[in-house]
């Protein structure tokens, strides 16, 4: 089979890699490598073509049997309209890998939590005695993990582009956490983004399992509607898995957890734990498992995570929030707050986030996106504008009173100021030790508040 790998990040090199190995004929494309790549592709033998113009593009297609595109490549790349005017179908990871392995799957998507859940699946199942692999949206993908034969199950975080690339994808479990507004700077429309999420139960046979959000009346109504068993989540869900009594229970009713006993117990990690539970009980582990992965889980770095607290004041690092949704769960989870908010708009609507005001004492506005910061809350919420992370905790750090929480939670991706949420989390954390006077090590570092 010939293929063209387009987009040579860490997937579409994974990708091209898995194909060479399997003397598979492969041509890679991308319109910016970089030298690594240039230099891995070399190492491979794999011809490189770099951003082939219209006539170059449609010649590669036509001489191939299919294209596997990058997974964040945007929909309106002229690749996928030569592929469909060529008859060349379009593939994704998944659909390469289940070439390939057999082993089963459980997948969770959704607009926030997605690796949050994928991360705690897997300590329930590796609790549970089972070898796991947190796979796709990850630093590995499943095409490279599937070189690894001790792995018994692979948890993969499957994104919208990946699902809305693959021509069949069928986990045995399949799991939709939530649905808000995202990543329209790469799909053609919300309804497009609805579309490629709700593929994550399409193929599904009835023997298998869709697990969904009763909370969420989009991903509700497209669990109605799924092929395989159909398991239900949430927090205020009176069947399925849900909270009865002060426990996290299964669908059958066996108590899995106290919520007081949880390291931490927000609404959102209420509610991923509950997502997490049904997908693992659902794909092999035991209820022992389960509960104990639930009682050590403090959740992962710039995900509501204190940095520190100084004149009862708290500092929180919740960088991983790129979208105004991920935004009003955090805030959510306080009484009040100083929120520190902006970073590079992904086509969203900010004013949604008018819906925090009764919440926030303050907001520092930040980044490319700080003047429709600016406009959602002038009027309603005292609002700032900082030119810099150290400017943004000082401002925000002086309008906090004992009882509040600086919260960093930016509602945009992070490419204005940053090359990672990581490191726009880090900044964050960098600037408060220096504005508290602490050492790196003079924080609360990593733990949950």
């Amino acid at each position: 089979m010939g293929v063209l790998v387009f987009g040579l990040g860490i997937t579409g090199l994974a990708v091209v890699q898995a194909l060479a190995q399997r003397d598979e004929a492969v041509t890679a494309a991308d319109d910016r490598p970089s030298d690594a790549t240039r230099a891995a592709l070399a190492e491979l033998g794999v011809d490189l073509v770099v951003a082939p113009d219209a006539t170059r593009l449609a010649d590669l297609v036509r001489t191939v049997d299919a294209v596997v595109p990058a997974p964040g490549l945007p929909d309106r790349h002229p690749v996928f309209e030569l592929a469909r005017a060529a008859g060349v179908p379009v593939l994704s990871e998944f659909d390469l890998a289940a070439r390939w392995d057999d082993r089963p799957l459980l997948a969770v998507t959704g607009t926030d939590g997605k690796t949050t859940v994928t991360t705690l699946v897997c300590s329930m199942l590796e609790a549970s005695g089972l070898t796991a692999g947190a796979v796709g949206n990850t630093p590995v993908p499943l095409v490279a993990a599937i070189d690894d034969p001790t792995i018994d199950v692979f948890v993969v975080e499957a994104s919208s582009f990946r699902l809305d690339h693959s021509q069949r994808f069928a986990p045995a479990v399949g799991t939709w956490l939530n649905f808000a507004p995202d990543h329209l700077d790469n799909h053609r429309s919300l309804l497009d983004y609805e579309r490629a999420k709700a593929r994550i139960w399409r193929d599904q046979s009835a023997d298998q399992v869709a697990v969904g959000n009763a909370d969420d009346p989009v991903v509700a109504r497209h669990l109605a509607r799924a092929p395989g068993r159909q398991v239900r989540f949430g927090t205020g869900a009176d069947t399925g898995y849900r909270v009865v009594g002060g426990d996290l229970v299964s669908e059958d009713g066996v108590a899995l957890c106290a919520v007081d006993e949880l390291p931490r117990a927000y609404p959102h990690d209420i509610a991923n734990g509950l997502a997490a539970a049904a997908t693992a009980l659902n794909g092999g582990a035991t209820v022992a498992g389960v509960r104990s992965a639930l009682l050590t889980f403090g959740g992962l770095p710039h995900r509501v995570m204190l940095v520190d607290e100084a004149g009862g004041v708290r500092y929180v690092d919740d960088s991983k929030a790129t979208t105004p949704h991920a935004v009003l769960a955090a805030v959510g989870g306080f009484e009040s707050v100083v929120l520190i908010c902006g970073g590079r708009n992904k086509g969203l609507d900010f004013s949604v986030l008018a819906a925090a005001a009764p919440r926030l004492r303050s907001v520092v506005a930040i980044g490319d996106a700080a003047d429709e910061v600016v406009a959602v809350f002038a009027g309603r919420v005292d609002v700032q504008v900082a030119g810099s992370m150290d400017e943004a905790v000082r401002r925000a750090a002086g309008r906090a009173q004992p009882g509040d929480v600086v919260l960093l939670s930016p509602g945009g991706a992070s490419f204005d100021w940053y090359g990672s949420y990581g490191e726009r989390g880090d900044d964050f954390a960098r600037a408060v030790r220096d504005l508290l006077g602490r050492d790196r090590n003079g924080g609360h570092g990593g733990g949950g508040p």
